[in-house]
């Protein structure tokens, strides 16, 4: 595989490259536009350049910012290399970005790179299967997402990234399930199959997968409607026949505005003949149970007969 920059540098010329590089460049790229090593050395030596990488360098002396660590790792990893992880999904739109983690970066299982700081390099034999038609290269975002997955030790912090991504509106769940048939030595990979088909029914945070989990269906509660279009908005979860509104949020909010917000949503319900029930996630994951005590009270109002079942000696449910 060649060099993704090569046709801009034929195009355009070395100048053009490393603007559009953020002012990063790489060795081989200025060999490539016909620099000779001496020619390389004088701005390194001038100190007008600085080393990002070895053979990687900015062509100013500020400080580098995330952008330019990011084409920095590209370029000293080598021809076939690509984001991946959490810097492809941020750099796809999947997940929100964050500055503090390190670049990664996947290459094929033939090849090594030394260790750098602030640098992740992952090693995978299907590498060229899982690329996205983009420049630079970067994963496909099913598979950026299912990278996260296979790094992430907690079952939890899986499903919220599924979640994340497939909120973006950039990746479907189906998407992700059809790249989870092909890497069958995935992490979490026999729990996620029924996450995602949750994500695609509409629960779109992790909150929302909890409360699915452990207040609706562990205790044997009607299925709600998620993500409900009523009034120019979404409500979380709804239950048909039965007028009665869930909603979650994991957030505190200290800002004002927010809690107008809610309260206004709220009140629209309410004009609506619409019950309302507010869950944070203290309520879902220490005290689930509770959670359902109150919603199986609402469900009883409409329909008294109503079963449900609890889920250990110590359930509160009837």
């Amino acid at each position: 595989m060649d060099w993704w920059w090569r046709r801009r540098l034929a195009d355009e010329g070395i100048d053009a490259l490393i603007h559009d590089q953020n002012r990063i460049v790489s060795r081989v790229q200025l060999s490539a536009a016909g620099w000779s090593k001496a020619r390389i050395r004088q701005p390194l030596r001038a100190r007008r350049w600085q080393t990002v990488h070895p053979g990687v360098y900015a062509t100013h002396t500020g400080p580098i910012g995330y952008d330019e660590q990011l084409l920095a790792a590209l370029l000293y990893s080598g021809p076939e290399a690509s984001w991946s992880h959490h810097t492809a999904a941020e750099q796809l739109g999947l997940i929100t970005p964050d500055s503090n983690r390190p670049v990664h970066v996947t290459i094929p299982e033939h090849r090594r790179v030394r260790r750098q700081p602030n640098l992740v390099v992952h090693r995978d034999q299907h590498w060229a299967a899982r690329l996205a038609a983009v420049v630079p290269p970067r994963r496909t975002p099913a598979h950026a997402v299912l990278d996260i997955v296979g790094i992430t030790r907690s079952l939890d912090r899986a499903a919220a990234v599924i979640a994340e991504a497939c909120q973006s509106g950039r990746v479907a769940p189906a998407e992700i399930m059809r790249a989870l048939a092909v890497r069958p030595r995935l992490r979490h990979r026999r729990s996620l199959g029924p996450i995602i088909e949750d994500v695609a029914t509409g629960s779109h945070s992790l909150l929302e997968l909890r409360y699915l989990r452990d207040v609706e269906r562990r205790h044997a509660l009607p299925a709600g409607q998620r993500q409900r279009a009523v009034d120019r908005e979404f409500t979380d979860v709804f239950y048909p026949g039965f007028e009665l509104v869930v909603e979650l949020d994991g957030r505190l909010h200290l800002v004002p505005r927010q809690r107008w917000r809610d309260l206004d949503r709220d009140n629209r319900a309410t004009l609506r003949t619409e019950s309302t029930l507010r869950y944070g996630w203290f309520d879902v994951t220490v005290r689930p149970c509770q959670a359902a005590v109150q919603v199986l009270q609402v469900l009883r109002r409409r329909a008294p007969a109503l079963a449900a079942k609890r889920c250990g000696p110590s359930c509160p449910v009837r």
